[in-house]
């Protein structure tokens, strides 16, 4: 397990990766007692909270926090997003949420709880989520990244077929720091 970063970056750098064909798609999945994936529905908004949290304690994620409970449900309950919890031996291990727009989907969070980091579990539920994404439908599978997120997360997108198409450096906004 990587640990969390201790300083802040004057700059925020934000990699935007992109897969714009299923047969772009290197999966990593482990056996099929690694874990059970389930979508939340309805929206467990203290679930989310407990996930989003503890995913992203380490890499100063923030967003989902300034969120009011019914802000929150708003958002989880669009018929365009889906949220998809790893359980390992009933625990919940990480997630992965998923926002159709339009022909597109976005991996618009993905991660694990720090215990299970290290394991293989973030390129199987990673792999999950994007196999998902084509199933249902998908034209392009995009997400974004950035250097306040795990250190392996980018390789790990890369391994699985994303290819990067933008790269945005701005002054770090001050909710991170």
């Amino acid at each position: 397990m990587s640990a969390p970063i201790q300083g802040i970056p004057a700059t925020l750098v934000t990699t935007y990766l992109q897969m714009t064909d299923p047969d772009q798609f290197r999966p990593a999945f482990l056996e099929a007692a690694a874990g059970i994936i389930r979508q939340m529905t309805p929206p467990d908004i203290p679930l989310y909270r407990f996930l989003y949290a503890e995913v992203g304690a380490g890499w100063r994620w923030r967003d989902r926090l300034l969120l009011s409970d019914a802000e929150l449900y708003d958002a989880l309950a669009q018929p365009t997003t889906a949220v998809y919890v790893l359980y390992v031996e009933h625990e919940p291990a990480g997630y992965v949420e998923l926002v159709r727009q339009g022909d597109d989907t976005e991996i618009a969070y993905f991660g694990l709880r720090p215990p299970y980091m290290g394991c293989g579990y973030g390129k199987h539920l990673l792999s999950w989520g994007i196999a998902q994404a084509w199933a249902d439908g998908a034209r392009r599978v995009w997400l974004h990244t950035c250097n306040l997120d795990a250190p392996q997360a980018l390789n790990n997108y890369l391994k699985r077929g994303f290819s990067v198409f933008h790269v945005e450096e701005k002054p770090m906004p001050a909710r991170y720091t």
